[in-house]
């Protein structure tokens, strides 16, 4: 009796321990990806020493032009407020940080933002403009926030302090980690699943030190490495 009272509490422990979110798990191969492999669309970043980069504009937007998989992830620390900060297309003034997955154009792709201010919060989105390509087609409009199956809050972004933001795709589930805890975890639908595009980096108003990286890819996509055209890209 003894024994299968020991055998349920060690199942029950098992179970709970498998459905409980934690910890990633390591496995990605991951490379670095200096200012020479992204294309800044708006705004601009600059190489430090090593691989760190450097962002000090008040809208950032770029991308990875190698091969990747949807799996990318920046080691950063947040600086505070840029000069002359702008209000996003909305007219909505936010401070923020994120990244950019299956980011077919600048229409049409998927977001995993941090936010700093007003409120601290991870929002995953995705950006849906069928049949238009440039932001002077779809500006700021086809946003939709995704509600995920499991989430928890993320700690508030104090000005020194380095952290780290990753985010996995297989298909359209996905998964999003600050700090290596997992804090966003669902399925962004067909509408975003079915994107084809690149990994890359967004802030809005916020100035940043960081090293990004990115899942290396066994095979590289026929259309790589991306052509880069800046200014092609806004909200």
């Amino acid at each position: 009796m003894k024994n299968r009272a020991n055998f349920v509490l060690r199942a029950y422990f098992l179970f709970f321990t498998l459905i409980t979110p934690g910890k990633a798990q390591p496995g990605t191969n991951w490379f670095s990806v200096p200012q020479a492999k992204l294309c800044v669309t708006e705004g601009a970043i600059r190489q430090s020493s090593g691989n760190r980069l450097s962002v000090d504009v008040p809208k950032m937007r770029a991308f990875v032009t190698v091969a990747s998989t949807q799996d990318v992830e920046a080691h950063f620390t947040y600086l505070g407020g840029t000069p002359g900060e702008k209000p996003l297309g909305s007219g909505e003034m936010r401070r923020q940080f994120g990244l950019k997955l299956r980011a077919q154009d600048a229409c049409n792709l998927v977001y995993a933002m941090w936010r700093i201010e007003p409120e601290s919060k991870l929002v995953v989105s995705v950006k849906s403009n069928p049949g238009q390509h440039t932001s002077a087609e779809c500006a700021n409009r086809g946003y939709q926030n995704i509600q995920p199956v499991h989430s928890s809050p993320v700690p508030a972004l104090r000005p020194g302090v380095a952290h780290t933001l990753r985010a996995e795709m297989n298909g359209a589930e996905m998964r999003v980690y600050a700090d290596n805890n997992l804090v966003w975890e669902g399925s962004i639908g067909p509408p975003g699943g079915n994107l084809h595009g690149p990994v890359g980096i967004r802030s809005d108003n916020a100035r940043l030190a960081l090293e990004l990286r990115a899942g290396q890819s066994s095979g590289a996509h026929p259309d790589y490495p991306l052509a880069c055209r800046p200014g092609s890209e806004g909200e």
